[in-house]
């Protein structure tokens, strides 16, 4: 059976309709033209921008959709586990540009960072059990391999690395082995293992993870910056100082998110599901401003804090426009893109930013 949705199938699940009608799910009730889907609460609601980006799959096919970023050419490039073309790049306009990428058959993470002047890629593939730094064509720069030198890691298959992210001051990076053990390894900018912190636990505590997916470098405070740290199962984002001391934690209860986006004052975060009874295609966006205060859940149910504290949430979304969301990349018009993950082989969500 080809799992490949068509542009009909598309078009039904992201919820496109046939007439106006009033939409549920934001704060305030707003009358869409016909054909339009507006999803999101209080100053951050989205149209959907119903078939972006769709390719022909016996071409240019995808499976799991995990991250993107964009260039200094405004080129969004995503990476997905897809060994036809691991890496797809697409203008905003949804048009394919290019795409390179059959040797990582486990590609999941990928950050894009500034090296002398030039752009580099870091790539994770927890099936190589490698994070892969090359350039934007795709040439292979280095590879680090399972970190040996910590003294917790006694074979490449126990290091299955999901993220990374990458200090702009000095070129640190930041590795977060998600499906692996459980730590964060800093490395400089050549590779060289600095130090590792955190480990494994299937209890809540405040320096460890239940699967730490991602890993942010937060620069709003330009003079101090820190890291966000995803523990996606125990529904939270963790901050730490650059040299992995515990510093805070932001509940999200019910939203098992994936890593943290900066966009100005604001952080992103996929959740690729949430905690209700049944968890499939259950899963939605959420935006925190610069408070960790979460202002809007597209696709999700109203963020609402009692006394100071984040009730739960879950998905509320009657057009379904979601099933699996795994990244969030916001552009320059304050527009966003989602991968998603295990959703039918199909190609990344436009959501246009509405004033």
């Amino acid at each position: 059976m080809n799992n490949q949705l068509n542009r009909r199938e598309f078009m039904k699940n992201t919820g496109v309709l046939a007439g106006a009608g009033m939409i549920r799910g934001t704060s305030k009730p707003v009358m869409p033209k016909v054909g339009e889907v507006i999803i999101g609460h209080n100053s951050h609601r989205y149209k959907v921008v119903a078939g972006w980006g769709i390719l022909d799959a016996g071409k240019n096919p995808v499976n799991d959709c995990h991250e993107m970023v964009e260039d200094a050419k405004g080129r969004l490039i995503m990476c997905t586990n897809e060994t036809k073309n691991n890496i797809v790049i697409y203008d905003k306009s949804g048009k394919l540009l290019d795409t390179w990428g059959t040797t990582y058959p486990g590609a999941h993470g990928l950050t894009i960072f500034n090296e002398g002047g030039e752009q580099f890629l870091l790539i994770c593939d927890n099936a190589r059990h490698q994070v892969i730094k090359t350039d934007l064509k795709g040439k292979v720069i280095f590879k680090i391999e399972y970190p040996k030198e910590t003294g917790v890691y006694d074979a490449p298959n126990q290091f299955v690395p999901t993220e990374t992210a990458v200090n702009p001051k000095n070129g640190d990076i930041y590795v977060a082995d998600g499906y692996g053990s459980q730590y964060i390894i800093q490395y400089d900018a050549k590779g060289r293992y600095i130090r590792h912190f955190g480990g494994a636990s299937n209890e809540y505590t405040d320096d460890k993870f239940n699967c730490c997916h991602g890993v942010l470098v937060d620069t709003r405070d330009k003079a101090n910056p820190t890291l966000l740290i995803t523990d996606r199962m125990n529904n939270c984002w963790k901050r730490f100082t650059l040299d992995g001391k515990f510093l805070t934690v932001y509940h999200l209860p019910g939203t098992y998110i994936c890593r943290p986006v900066l966009h100005g004052d604001y952080v992103f975060g996929a959740a690729f599901r949430s905690g209700d009874s049944s968890w499939n295609n259950s899963g939605y966006i959420q935006v925190l401003d610069k408070n960790m205060k979460v202002v809007s859940t597209p696709g999700g149910s109203v963020p609402t804090y009692k006394d100071g504290v984040l009730q739960r949430q879950h998905k509320d979304d009657p057009h379904n426009v979601f099933m699996h969301p795994h990244d969030v990349y916001v552009d320059s018009d304050e527009n966003i893109y989602i991968p998603q993950w295990n959703s039918q082989k199909t190609y990344p969500i436009k959501l246009e930013r509405l004033a």
